[in-house]
């Protein structure tokens, strides 16, 4: 849906990013309340010998969702399968995964909020009996067999944490809020990746990336191979402030992190439609974009740094969106 080079969804050339993650607690940079009470509840599962709680990490897209559950099953020593909520699309699709769980390892749904309802409903009495409900055979001579499991940990992650069923959500014991990074946070992403990938950066290099990253670790690591990309070639391999900024300028991220779909959206708004009040359909059809894009993935950071305000009658932009492009805003 979204190829942008700022999308906060995995792309193609994030396939590598495998080796860029880090592998335990100590070595993840940022959302220290998380890691914290992760730690504790890590401690005493080990401490009981007993798996880890079901857990749910919830928050905006990129921000380690999938990295964290990797930590966690290198925390507690054991094994991890992943998948999918979509991949998952019939019970026996579940069954076969959760037949072949050892003792004690875990299991990942990644997008948990679009499992199939009927998978759903069988994934219940596995989360908390460790028990699969398998009907054999059909009408009247049906009978229902209880298959036991192992215990395991389930790790479900979504983006939409309001779109889980109620049932669903009430079953995990741990519930984590992934939240955006600070750019101090992001800088020494940055800065530990450039020393991964072997880039020679400075501080004020990893800087100006981190601050240009809206807040999200993936986004970072992205722009900090395209820039590692124009030093090498038009400099001398170093990323310093200056060579950041000028790559970071050809490819068309302001100093805000916004790109020309973000400009084009907000100057739409502004030299077509007075500023707003416009409704999503009028936009969508005027920038060529679907109503759901624009909605799920250019809105919620112009919101976040108070670019853009919904309104009952429409998309507002506000006096900060204005002075972003050295415009006056129109009177109240």
């Amino acid at each position: 849906m979204d190829d942008r080079l700022l999308s906060s969804h995995s792309l193609y050339e994030d396939r590598d990013q495998e080796t860029l993650r880090p592998r335990y607690l100590h070595e993840m940079i940022g959302q220290r309340k998380v890691r914290d009470n992760l730690k504790v509840y890590i401690e005493a599962a080990k401490m009981r010998q007993e798996p880890l709680d079901h857990v749910l990490l919830y928050g905006p897209p990129g921000l380690g969702k999938t990295t964290l559950s990797n930590i966690i099953a290198n925390e507690m020593g054991v094994h991890i399968r992943t998948t999918s909520g979509p991949a998952i699309e019939r019970p026996g699709d579940l069954a076969a995964l959760l037949t072949n769980l050892q003792e004690g390892d875990v299991l990942f749904i990644d997008e948990i909020h679009r499992l199939n309802r009927s998978v759903e409903e069988v994934l219940y009495p596995a989360m908390e009996d460790f028990a699969l409900d398998i009907i054999i055979g059909k009408g009247p001579g049906a009978r229902s067999v209880r298959l036991d499991l192992p215990r395991f940990t389930l790790i479900g992650a979504t983006t939409r944490a309001g779109m889980l069923s109620l049932p669903l959500r009430d079953r995990f014991g741990v519930v984590l809020h992934l939240e955006h990074y600070n750019s101090e946070d992001l800088q020494k992403i940055v800065t530990r990746t450039a020393d991964i990938l072997g880039a020679p950066i400075v501080p004020d290099g990893a800087r100006e990336v981190a601050v240009r990253s809206r807040g999200t670790p993936r986004v970072a690591i992205r722009l900090l191979k395209r820039v590692r990309d124009f030093a090498m070639v038009q400099g001398d391999g170093v990323i310093t402030q200056e060579s950041a900024a000028h790559a970071l300028r050809l490819i068309q991220v302001d100093p805000l992190g916004l790109d020309q779909v973000d400009h084009k959206l907000l100057l739409t708004i502004i030299e077509k439609f007075g500023g707003g009040p416009v409704g999503l359909d009028t936009i969508a059809a005027t920038i060529g974009e679907e109503p759901d894009t624009i909605e799920d993935v250019y809105e919620p950071y112009l919101m976040q740094i108070g670019f853009i305000n919904r309104t009952p009658r429409g998309r507002v932009v506000t006096p900060h969106g204005y002075h972003h492009f050295g415009l006056t805003p129109p009177d109240a």
